[in-house]
Parts: C-alpha cells; sequence; structure tokens
C-alpha cells in the first residue's frame, strides 16, 4: 500500500524571537508549534486555527476552559481532520477576518494578520492585569473574540460558542492570576 501523503520538502520552521519574547515559555512553545503545524500541512501562514490546535494539545488550563470533553473531543477531532487534509479548506489561502491591517514587520513573516491580531489581544489582556507576558488562556480568549478567524470557524463546528469561551477564559486568567 502507498503512502498518498504528499511528502513536503525537510524545512525548519522559522523562529521570531520578537514575538516569542513577548509571550511566557509554555506559549513560545505553542507558537513554535503552529509554525511547524503550518508548514508540515503545506500551508503559506501561520493562522488562527493553526494557534487553536497548538494551543489545546500543549495547555492543560486551556483544556480545561472547555469545560468538559465532549467540546474539547469535538474541536479537536476538527482540527485534526484539517490537518490531514479534511474537512475545512484553507490550505494555500491567507487568513484575515479584517481586525488588523496587513503587517509589514519581518518578525511577523508567515503569520496571518488574524493570529497577528490574536496574539497582540493576548498581550494585552495579560498587561490589563500587570503581567508581562501573555499565557495559554490570554490567547484562546483572543482566538475566541474574533469572529470571523479560522479558529472560531473551527470552534462552531466542534459546537463550541465562541463568546462564551472567550469569557470563561478571561475569567479563569483572572482567577490564576489572583492564585499568584
Amino acid at each position: 500500500m502507498q503512502n498518498r501523503t504528499p511528502r513536503i520538502p525537510e524545512q525548519s520552521a522559522p523562529n521570531h524571537p520578537g514575538i516569542d519574547a513577548r509571550f511566557a515559555d509554555e506559549q513560545a512553545a505553542v507558537l513554535t508549534g503552529a509554525r511547524r503545524r503550518a508548514l508540515r500541512d503545506g500551508d503559506r501562514q501561520i493562522d488562527t486555527a493553526h494557534l487553536l490546535h497548538s494551543l489545546v494539545e500543549s495547555d492543560p488550563e486551556v483544556r480545561e476552559a472547555f469545560d468538559g470533553g465532549p467540546r474539547l473531543a469535538r474541536v479537536l477531532g476538527y482540527l485534526v481532520q484539517r490537518s490531514i487534509g479534511y474537512g475545512l479548506r484553507w490550505q494555500g489561502s491567507v487568513e484575515d477576518s479584517g481586525a488588523v491591517p496587513v503587517v509589514r514587520d519581518p518578525a511577523a513573516e508567515g503569520w496571518s494578520p488574524s493570529a497577528l491580531a490574536a496574539m497582540d489581544d493576548a498581550l494585552y489582556r495579560a498587561a490589563s492585569r500587570g503581567e508581562d507576558r501573555a499565557r495559554g488562556l490570554d490567547l484562546l480568549a483572543a482566538l475566541a473574540a474574533d469572529a470571523e478567524s479560522r479558529a472560531v470557524e473551527v470552534l462552531a463546528r466542534g459546537g463550541v460558542d465562541a463568546r462564551w469561551l472567550a469569557d470563561r477564559a478571561t475569567v479563569l486568567a483572572a482567577k490564576r492570576a489572583r492564585r499568584g
């Protein structure tokens, strides 16, 4: 039996210290995972669905925010389908929800405008609590807050109300910050 998965040339996922440094170590790993996922999937840009997938896989607080296994399982199902080429078809297109103008910063190369907007929003959320670096719940809330993003489309198809999830992640992040 032949493997029908197209072979993608060996490439390293580019790291952009300027973006990664603004996030806690765990979330810097999420960004790296999203880069690798986009590269492996053959996508031109790292989008909000790549961020959501990497975030859900690596952050237990984010998984907890979904408040139960069935919701999380459905969302992961859509994300996995996407990564193997079924279901949601975005490969080769640029995600732009219109949240921010197209960025020309070399450190932002390879990121969709919507993903950059979500990362900026996550940083703003952390700063509003007096924290220097964004955490997973900040990024989850930011991803779920952009109604036109691919991450929100995945959430909707998984039966998760994005506004509810954004609010829940914000509350959990505030509780976590109070605990220290």
